[in-house]
């Protein structure tokens, strides 16, 4: 913020600058040019050439005053351009720096949290005598947790390939169905009710990158779960539409504010302040299902659940190119 009214104060200096040197300027020329029409009456005795003498020299008087003018408004126009640019760069920079410090604090409590979760469950299955159903259900979430923190890493590792290396989709054709159903039942065994209904239409194929959309589905969940209350139910949805595969995740959770539906979609974005929030997370799970959305030809969008929550739907073309892979950007 320092940078920036350092900025604004040097901006308002130049210009002050600009109006004193441009009135010294038209003030000097001014002079000149009594200067030269009072020599020019001096000079000469016929009247008739010397008013003519005088009206160019008026003539190239009101040249040079539109001359500066001119310049004048084109250089504050090259002015007010580049201070609105370069502010929204630093804008844009502040933004960047503050979702880059709440995903520091956010990741650095996503990976402590399920690690000192697995080390307590397996502490107590050790240090305990537990009866047989305790102890299955502590092993469930022990690798509930273990999921989680693997789900966490390859969000991350995946968002460090796009930016940097680029990644290669392999796709192949596989029933999106059962993956639905496996990742579901997953998610049901590491909870002590299931939270998670499905109504998944049977056998239906999809060409596409298993671990990624794997990912997808992965990060959708999450998010449904995350901002839902305890007791409220997720709904998985999959079925065909003419020649398109819709997916939806559907919640009954806190929903999105329509301002903040494209937001939620960047790079580190989370609504609110990482260091007050009570919601885990690291603004990296949309936005990394938006890419392979988008790279699966798929269109993805929200809408608000009735009374309350939110319905994240994508829409998968059934007619898409079989390549082996496809690289970001083609």
């Amino acid at each position: 913020m320092r940078t920036v009214y350092i900025f604004i104060i040097l901006v308002i200096y130049i210009l002050l600058q600009f109006i004193w040197w441009s009135y010294l300027l038209v003030d000097l020329n001014n002079e000149v040019f009594e200067h030269r029409i009072e020599n020019v009456s001096l000079k000469s005795t016929d009247s008739l050439s010397a008013q003519i003498e005088q009206d160019q020299l008026f003539h190239k008087l009101h040249q040079r005053r539109w001359m500066v003018v001119g310049e004048g408004l084109v250089f504050l126009s090259l002015l007010a351009w580049g201070s609105v640019q370069t502010l929204r760069s630093f804008r844009k920079e502040m933004q960047l720096a503050r979702m880059q410090k709440n995903f520091l604090l956010s990741i650095t409590h996503e990976f402590k949290s399920p690690l000192a979760s697995i080390k307590l469950y397996l502490q107590t299955i050790l240090k305990h005598p537990l009866d047989k159903e305790k102890e299955l259900s502590f092993i469930n979430k022990a690798i509930a947790d273990t999921e989680r923190l693997d789900n966490l890493l390859e969000n991350t590792l995946l968002a460090n390939r796009v930016d940097h290396e680029g990644y290669s989709f392999s796709k192949e054709e596989f029933n999106f169905s059962a993956l639905l159903r496996l990742v579901v039942q997953k998610y049901n065994a590491g909870l002590e009710k299931p939270r998670i209904e499905m109504d998944i239409e049977e056998s239906l194929m999809i060409f596409a990158d298993k671990l990624a959309m794997t990912l997808l589905v992965n990060n959708l969940i999450e998010n449904a779960i995350k901002y839902s209350s305890s007791d409220s139910l997720v709904k998985v949805e999959l079925n065909r539409n003419e020649n398109q595969l819709v997916f939806r995740i559907i919640d009954n959770g806190i929903g999105i504010p329509f301002s903040e539906k494209e937001n939620v979609f960047r790079k580190f974005y989370r609504i609110g302040n990482e260091e007050t929030r009570k919601t885990k997370g690291t603004g990296l799970g949309l936005f990394l299902v938006k890419y392979i959305a988008t790279n699966h030809n798929g269109k993805i969008s929200i809408h608000d659940n009735k009374p309350q929550g939110s319905i994240f739907e994508i829409k998968f073309s059934e007619k898409v190119k079989r390549n082996t892979s496809v690289r970001p950007g083609n």
